[in-house]
């Protein structure tokens, strides 16, 4: 209990003491109706947009609708060579940002020593996580395209992506790798682990779930992205699909699809949300769907990875 101070001092103490209180509760309670206001005004701007969207999009969405190819006339119009350029290009993307970033994260975090050199590798990549995608479009056009010869292909495409992700997957590792306590460092190294050990046993699996929140959050930027992919020149109009990754009986797996053209479900949405018939609006509408879709999906796969790592870890 809070000891009474003697007279009129202690009183006027005691009110001023629970006025403080009052205006700290206050401005908590004003804090917390601020949050729930713009998170619901965030999501009835979401609900109205998705919902015009599902309006328009849901009675053009079929089975025809996905697995035809794109038409000048909108009622035979697909979205095949569409959809199946994007998980190919994000199939490229996940396979070269993620070992790529999240070692990058490991090393910067406990491998580099701290000195100048890696202060300033630090500041780049944090900056690079909000230069704009089309300066990554205008690069990648330069360097894979004309310089190491990839033309307008699937490979050219996802190694633009990745590195448009690779930043944010870098810093989501670092602040991953940061929340681990000390004593699990200690720890390790007083049972005689290597550096190698404690990082490989301990470290990543610790830090996993908030590293594949990177992940999540960088691969649903990419998949999404329009303007370095037009840049580096995909096809708007595309009616042939890439060869199957698969290969043949001879060769169980094939790389030609990598050096294909192809198209994207972004750049299929602005082409026909470009044009003035409304038949063209409803079926962007309904590839939006499918984007929508693929999104989650993706998500769904890394968000059940999360959570299986994360019921494994016992501090």
């Amino acid at each position: 209990m809070t000891e009474k101070l003697p007279g009129t001092a202690g009183d006027a103490h005691l009110r001023a003491l629970r006025r403080a209180i009052a205006r700290r509760k206050t401005w908590d309670w004003l804090f917390a109706l601020g949050g729930v206001l713009a998170l619901v005004l965030a999501l009835l701007v979401f609900a109205m947009l998705f919902g015009q969207m599902l309006k328009n999009g849901l009675p053009h969405l079929s089975w025809d609708f996905v697995s035809s190819f794109p038409s000048r006339r909108a009622a035979s119009a697909g979205i095949l060579s569409a959809w199946v350029g994007t998980s190919l290009v994000m199939l490229v993307t996940a396979v070269v940002a993620v070992p790529v970033g999240v070692g990058a994260g490991i090393y910067l975090e406990e491998y580099a020593p701290k000195n100048l050199l890696t202060d300033i590798i630090e500041i780049n990549v944090t900056n690079l996580a909000g230069v704009p995608s089309i300066i990554y479009g205008l690069l990648a056009l330069g360097l894979f395209v004309y310089q190491f010869g990839l033309g307008q292909s699937i490979a050219a495409a996802g190694l633009t992506l990745a590195l448009l992700i690779l930043p944010v997957v870098i810093v989501a590792t670092r602040e991953a790798i940061r929340t681990i306590p000390q004593n699990i460092r200690e720890g390790a190294y007083a049972c005689g682990a290597t550096k190698w050990q404690m990082v490989s046993q301990h470290i990543i699996p610790y830090s996993l779930p908030g590293i594949m929140t990177g992940v999540i959050i960088g691969l649903a930027r990419a998949i999404g992205e329009t303007a370095p992919i037009i840049t580096i020149g995909a096809l708007t109009f595309i009616a042939f699909l890439p060869p199957s990754p698969l290969g043949n009986p001879e060769h169980l797996i094939s790389f030609e699809w990598l050096a294909a053209p192809f198209t994207v479900m972004p750049i299929q949405m602005f082409n026909w949300i470009s044009r003035p018939e409304e038949a063209f609006q409803a079926n962007a509408a309904a590839a939006g769907l499918v984007l929508v879709v693929m999104t989650l999906s993706m998500n769904a796969v890394a968000i059940g990875i999360r959570y299986h790592f994360r019921k494994r870890i016992k501090w």
